[in-house]
This record gives structure tokens, C-alpha cells and sequence, in this order.
């Protein structure tokens, strides 16, 4: 009985923040605005909750550590929400990693790429992406939430 119980228990959404993400609040508040990322994950965890589902919610500043993270959502997680800041525009091997993680992926920007430099309006991400939400500052992390739920329901 524990094990079918186990089986109709959903993994959490990975939500996944790349370099510079963990001085939100301060950074550029005209681009990125004043909400921190531990904000940002108390709105997400709180998101997920009303709609069954958990978080595993991290930020790291190597690019090695956020493909960990990638592949550990292989078999841990129902999706990535990946917030890759700089690596977006510059990561094959994160590129790599997603497109070998088999889940929805969803792309976030607090800004809007497309708007700003020329150099940030590629993204490895988007190659891979189930779907992209840009522009939105921290709301468009609870548009992912809303969105992946849909996604995963979808799997089930």
C-alpha cells in the first residue's frame, strides 16, 4: 500500500537560477526590479502548494552545478522551470543537459531579452524550451508554476 501511495505522489518542479540571480533586489532594480529571489521562491513554493504540487527551488553561480542539477530532475522532478540568466546565451552544455531531461521545460526571464542587447537575444534554452515567459519580473515565475502544473497534469 506505501509503494501506491508513493506512485500518485507528484515530483516537485525543479525551479533552477543561474548566476547573479542570488543578488535580485539589488542588481539593476530598474531592469530586474526589488524583489529578491527568496521572494521570488516564497511566491513559487506558496503557488505549487495550492496546486499540489512542491518545489525544489535552488540558485548557483557555476554552470556545472546547474547541469547537476538538470540531470538530477531526470528521475527526481516533473519538470524544470529554469531561470538560466547568462548561461541562456551562452550554455551548450545546460542546452545539452535539458534537451536529455525528458520533462516539460520552462524558460523564464525576469526581463525581456528580446528587448535588450543584441547578445542576449539567443537562447540555448529556447531551442529545448516547452515554452518561454519573458518580461514579466517575478510574476512570470508563478506563470510557469501555473503553467508547468498544466504541463504535468498533461503527463499523468
Amino acid at each position: 500500500m506505501a509503494k501506491s501511495a508513493n506512485k500518485n505522489k507528484a515530483l516537485p518542479i525543479y525551479v533552477l537560477n543561474g548566476p547573479t540571480l542570488n543578488l535580485l533586489g539589488t542588481r539593476e532594480p530598474e531592469i530586474y526590479g526589488t524583489t529578491t529571489l527568496a521572494d521570488i521562491e516564497k511566491m513559487v513554493v506558496a503557488r505549487a502548494k495550492t496546486l499540489g504540487l512542491s518545489v525544489v527551488f535552488r540558485q548557483s553561480n557555476h554552470e556545472g552545478e546547474l547541469v547537476d542539477w538538470i540531470q538530477e530532475a531526470r528521475t527526481k522532478g516533473c519538470g524544470v522551470i529554469l531561470n538560466g540568466a547568462a548561461y541562456t546565451h551562452t550554455s551548450v552544455a545546460i542546452h545539452d543537459a535539458l534537451k536529455a531531461l525528458g520533462k516539460p521545460i520552462i524558460e523564464v526571464h525576469l526581463s525581456n531579452p528580446h528587448a535588450r542587447e543584441r547578445f542576449r537575444h539567443r537562447s540555448y534554452v529556447s531551442l529545448v524550451a516547452t515554452g518561454v515567459i519573458v518580461g514579466l519580473k517575478a510574476q512570470g515565475y508563478l506563470a510557469a508554476v501555473d503553467a508547468m502544473a498544466d504541463l504535468v497534469k498533461g503527463q499523468s
